[in-house]
């Protein structure tokens, strides 16, 4: 499980906004369209399902399964390259019976399937993006956030007295 590591802006429902810092890894993930970057920079807010009850403020870590997201990897890293290869090997092997160059249905029959591989992924991605496993999760609260509404807390001995 990839793990990242947040605080929490926004709880709504059953899912929590949480500002991370973006990482190198974020330039490859294949679930980066579900993370809003903040005005280009490095911080980025994530969707996430709020599994352990975090509050706003909180630092929690945020947690992407790794087997979904190798799927969605080759999904599309992998897929398109293929569909590219087996265009152009197609276009090479018809260009006779549609009376074409080799190069020519070569390069024509690999854009095709390339663009259909696109339309395939937005598809798929589409179909994957409503189901559970393919979403962030909040794993893990590290520190839940101080009270801001203006109470005091609790001395150690528990009786409220200061001990001066």
């Amino acid at each position: 499980m990839a793990i990242e590591e947040g605080i929490v802006t926004r709880i709504e429902g059953p899912h929590a906004w949480v500002k991370t810092m973006k990482s190198s890894a974020c330039k490859s993930c294949s679930a980066r369209g579900g993370c809003t970057t903040l005005g280009g920079g490095k911080e980025m807010i994530v969707e996430a399902l709020n599994n352990a009850n975090a509050a706003v403020g909180d630092l929690v870590a945020v947690g992407f399964e790794t087997g979904p997201l190798l799927k969605l990897t080759f999904l599309l890293y992998i897929f398109p390259i293929c569909c590219l290869f087996i265009g152009a090997v197609i276009g090479d092997k018809i260009h006779t019976r549609i009376g074409f160059d080799p190069s020519i249905a070569s390069l024509l029959f690999g854009m095709l399937f390339f663009i259909f591989s696109f339309i395939v992924i937005r598809v798929i991605g589409k179909r994957l993006s409503g189901k559970a496993e393919y979403k962030a999760r909040v794993v893990q609260i590290r520190r839940r956030s101080q009270p801001t509404n203006g109470s005091t807390t609790r001395c150690p001995s528990g009786d409220g007295s200061s001990s001066e």
